[in-house]
């Protein structure tokens, strides 16, 4: 290449300046013509060797012989742009970069030869991001097995698709092959729709506050000043129907703002304010029913929170949970159970015959503390039922707990049905001090025998892992009917656990309700082998769409922070 081919080029890429910055493209095209110009040989370029692989390989994927753009650039140079809808970033491959070198004409072979494989390059990375995720949940401290072994190749994955001249064929392989994948894009649209809203561009009041009472918190029947805001947010949100008004009742002092901002909404006379009842309750009920708070209709701290979160905090929410489900291993086997632990809900799925995935059935479970005993995340399978399990006391909560309680109440031990084991198996059903420093200096455990008290209750699920996390049942049921459900000690406690028995035990003769009902009220310690091993999932998603209406949860144990650290770090890293 001689001076003038690399002016030529020069001026075929867009000019520099500060849009440079963001022009990764257009500067490997710049050193590649100095390179070339000067030193002769393509060798010269700093991927020399993968673009004469792919053009001796495959040829050009995206410009024909004489370098004229193919329909399948545009569509993969769209596609790129568009990436966005899946909650990745554009500007991670080059989208705005790679479109403006392909807007205009290569002046040599050898141009053209860069920029195919630089599109090639980035269109592989949009792909492995979309089926892998951006951040390996290992290093996040989450064991998926599943995962690490995903034989995806998105190399493959792109010369199938452009086969058929389709990237977006390449892009259908890649994603989550889950129905949630795609209603979360919906939802994800339409939240970023919502941002800049006006209906977020007040913060809403203060809650009146009780006469003597430090809590303020808004019930039903009170007047507050922020109603008609309220009204506004819940209407935008799909919780209250467009055509509710707000109800004028007299109240306290008027305010300057009533009902102007809902349309057909009742105005106040003088002097009135308008009350909490009604429409707006019910849709109240149901922004807390969708937000994994109790559904009560009581305005208190935490709900008064979450109806101030704004649509770009949500929109980054369900961004997280799109990355999770790219590397969240679901729907491995013809059947499967997943405990979503920040929704406190446990749910078996099966595939029809026709491929189907159906729902068949959702559980209310109990997970461990946020503060100190949280339930790790992992995949493993279920290989056993304990029927009448034994509990065997984990020595910290022996030392922690157990120990203290029975040295200052003695008679815990037998109305709680314990016993110490040894070492060598032996069982002591005497308590006593010496015991008691035994099991502290790890020569004995203690274990709770089958009955109406023991912590298990009368079944357990077992799936072999390194933390020693099961299923079972439990006797304190109440716990159930709260709407945060954090109070293990890591365990997984399940509501329906003659129903999860029954789907496990689906295909083993003779094992129907009424026989697994029995077991669990013999008494008596028996484990029974699964025929055939069902894989249990502890995922982890803030962020649920089930049928047209989206669920946000607490992130009860700080992954969605994390999450973005490790978000934020590696954007860092790539800057520089």
């Amino acid at each position: 290449m001689n001076e003038s081919e690399f002016r030529t080029l020069s001026a075929a890429v867009p000019a520099a300046g500060a849009a440079d910055e963001h022009c990764p493209v257009r500067r490997r095209l710049l050193l590649a013509a100095l390179a070339a110009a000067v030193a002769g040989p393509l060798q010269a370029l700093e991927t020399t060797a993968t673009v004469q692989a792919v053009t001796v390989s495959y040829g050009r994927l995206w410009l024909d012989e004489s370098g004229r753009v193919l329909p399948q650039a545009r569509a993969a140079l769209s596609l790129l742009a568009d990436a966005a809808s899946h909650g990745l970033e554009p500007q991670d491959y080059d989208a705005a970069g790679l479109a403006l070198v392909f807007a205009r004409p290569f002046p040599s072979p050898r141009e053209a030869d860069a920029a195919d494989q630089a599109l090639t390059r980035a269109f592989e990375r949009y792909l492995s991001e979309l089926h892998r995720g951006r951040v390996d949940p290992a290093s996040l401290r989450h064991d998926f097995q599943v995962a690490r072994s995903d034989p995806f190749d998105p190399a493959q994955a792109l010369r199938l698709a452009l086969e058929r001249q389709d990237p977006a064929a390449a892009v259908a392989a890649a994603v989550p092959q889950l129905p949630l994948y795609g209603r979360l894009r919906l939802a994800l649209a339409r939240y970023r729709q919502l941002a800049g809203h006006p209906a977020w561009a007040s913060p809403l009041p203060p809650l009146p506050r009780a006469p003597k009472s430090r809590s303020a918190k808004l019930e039903p029947g009170q007047s507050w000043a922020g109603l008609d805001l309220l009204a506004q947010r819940l209407r935008v949100l799909g919780d209250l129907a467009p055509a509710a008004a707000v109800s004028a009742q007299a109240a306290a002092a008027p305010t300057v703002q009533t009902a102007a901002l809902l349309p057909g909404a009742l105005a106040p006379a003088a002097n009135e304010l308008p009350r909490y009842q009604g429409d707006l309750v019910e849709a109240v009920r149901r922004f807390q029913l969708r937000h994994g708070l109790e559904a009560d209709g009581v305005i208190g701290s935490t709900t008064w929170t979450q109806l101030g979160i704004e649509p770009a905090a949500r929109v980054h929410q369900i961004e997280l949970a799109l990355e999770r489900l790219r590397w969240t291993p679901f729907l491995q086997s013809r059947r499967m159970v997943v405990v979503n632990l920040p929704e406190f809900v446990l749910r078996a799925y099966e595939v029809a015959d026709d491929g189907r995935v159906q729902l068949a059935l959702e559980s209310r479970v109990v997970v461990g503390r946020a503060l100190d005993t949280r339930t790790p995340l992992f995949d493993e399978d279920m290989r056993f039922i304990e029927f009448s399990p034994y509990w065997n006391i984990p020595p910290s909560i022996a030392r922690s707990e157990t120990v203290p309680k029975l040295r200052r109440d003695p008679g815990y031990f037998d109305r709680m049905g314990f016993e110490f084991v040894g070492a060598d198996g032996s069982v002591q059903r005497g308590l006593s001090s010496a015991h008691l420093d035994a099991v502290l200096a790890g020569r004995m455990r203690i274990r709770q025998r089958p009955g109406e008290h023991n912590a298990l209750g009368d079944i357990k699920f077992v799936f072999p892992n390194a933390d020693n996390i099961y299923l079972h049942h439990t006797p304190a049921v109440d716990l159930f009917g709260r709407a945060r459900r954090d109070y293990s000690h890591g365990c997984i406690r399940v509501e329906k656990p003659v129903e999860l028995a029954e789907f496990v035990l689906q295909g083993m003769p003779g094992w129907d309700r009424a026989r697994i009902e029995a077991a669990m009220a013999q008494g008596k310690s028996n484990t029974l082998k699964l025929a055939e091993p069902v894989p249990v999932l502890l995922s982890y998603g803030t962020t649920l769409v089930k049928g047209d209406q989206i669920f946000f949860f607490n992130d009860i144990y700080g992954h969605d922070r994390v999450l973005t650290q490790a978000l934020q770090q590696r954007s860092r890293s790539r800057a520089k």
